[in-house]
């Protein structure tokens, strides 16, 4: 946590916490769920992972957010399962691929 003045300024340990965290925000904020169901799933997700290991807040518990985020569009049809794959599939590569420092982009 940073500090700005006197309140405390929440931070993301990395740039895709902060952007899959403010797809959410859009999308329910869009209509196309709401929190509370957002929260519940959510929370069903943490706590299968929660079984397994300690979440530290941090990479786990955004990775348990995309996952829950992930499995929402896919049943209300916003997006597709063979999608997301591919597309996990050429951000890793993409990163694998990317020297230390430099910025990950995908290839056309």
């Amino acid at each position: 946590m940073t500090w700005c003045g006197d309140r405390p300024d929440p931070a993301f340990e990395a740039p895709w916490h902060a952007q899959v965290f403010a797809l959410t925000v859009a999308l329910n904020e869009a209509g196309h769920f709401e929190w509370a169901d957002w929260a519940a799933r959510f929370g069903t997700t943490l706590k299968a992972h929660g079984l397994t290991k300690e979440l530290d807040g941090g990479e786990d518990y955004f990775n348990a957010w995309l996952e829950t985020l992930e499995a929402l569009l896919i049943e209300m049809k916003l997006a597709e399962a063979t999608v997301l794959t591919h597309m996990k599939k050429a951000w890793t590569e993409a990163y694998l691929s990317t020297p230390h420092g430099q910025p990950v982009k995908l290839s056309h």
